[in-house]
């Protein structure tokens, strides 16, 4: 798959996650979040998860760092992955 091709699926992967009704459990959200931070976040340094709840941004920072290990182009075919096996509508 090209870079193009991957960066056209992710993008559509994301609309489809993005809009769907299906209420997943957290644990399979924080994926979500892990693996489109990790693909889109591509400036090394200091990440800090966004909102106001201190536990809601501890297992955010968790979930990131546990994906820490891909590569942008890795973690946006897993997010894919994801998507594909828990979005079906």
């Amino acid at each position: 798959m090209t870079e193009e091709e991957l960066n056209t699926a992710f993008d559509e992967a994301y609309k489809r996650a993005s809009n769907t009704k299906i209420q997943l459990p957290p644990d399979i959200m924080l994926h979500f979040y892990a693996y489109y931070k990790r693909a889109t976040h591509t400036t090394e340094g200091f990440f800090k998860p966004s909102g106001n709840s201190e536990l809601r941004n501890a297992f955010k920072l968790n979930a990131f760092f546990q994906a820490k290990h891909l590569t942008p182009r890795e973690a946006k075919i897993k997010y894919i992955e994801l998507v594909n096996k828990h979005i079906t509508d």
